[in-house]
């Protein structure tokens, strides 16, 4: 978050994980019609929005045009080396496992990568696996490689947004489930 872009020592590369389509490793990216910016400003929009809490938005700018940050939709990574950068790829758990390895194998010398997402709020086509999911079974035991699962209690947030969590988390629970479904049956 905040304290990887703060002083903005090394380069910056936002990354997000379109929903929609997987397809190949480069994402559902290429079909969609239209100028480029068109195409991936939406899927973008939250890592901009991040960038603006985090850094001054009249500087935004000027470091994208220096290229000291970069965000980019994922298809975009196929075939680079990040170097000396801070790496964040952010809705990971709209990735296939493809993607995920094309995106974790971007890793260059003296650079740090960080991987974000929610797998209960996956918008992949059903029956496609979450890379998010799978990279933990994967990465297993890989030394360097830390998993932290957060909570209701780490939302930043309207306080709000961690009591609806807490209450989709009952709601999702499986004997929770098997009640509602005794009672849509009586009625």
């Amino acid at each position: 978050g905040a304290p990887a872009c703060a002083p903005l020592r090394t380069r910056t590369v936002g990354v997000c994980a379109p929903p929609g389509p997987p397809g190949a490793a480069g994402g559902g990216l290429c079909f969609r019609p239209g100028p480029l910016n068109d195409t991936t400003a939406p899927s973008l929009r939250p890592l901009y929005d991040a960038l603006h809490d985090m850094v001054d938005p009249e500087s935004i700018p000027r470091l994208l045009a220096a290229g000291t940050v970069e965000v980019a939709p994922l298809g975009y990574m196929r075939g680079r080396t990040l170097s000396d950068a801070f790496i964040i790829l952010d809705e990971a758990q709209n990735t296939s496992p493809e993607q995920m390895k094309m995106f974790l194998t971007r890793l260059g010398f003296a650079s740090k990568m960080v991987v974000t997402g929610d797998v209960t709020q996956i918008d992949l086509p059903t029956g496609t696996p979450s890379g998010l999911k799978v990279v933990r079974d994967v990465l297993n035991g890989v030394d360097d490689v830390h998993f932290a699962e957060l909570t209701s209690h780490d939302v930043v947030r309207h306080r709000l947004v961690g009591a609806i969590v807490e209450a989709y988390e009952r709601w999702d629970h499986p004997e929770v489930k098997a009640v509602n479904a005794r009672e849509r049956r009586r009625s």
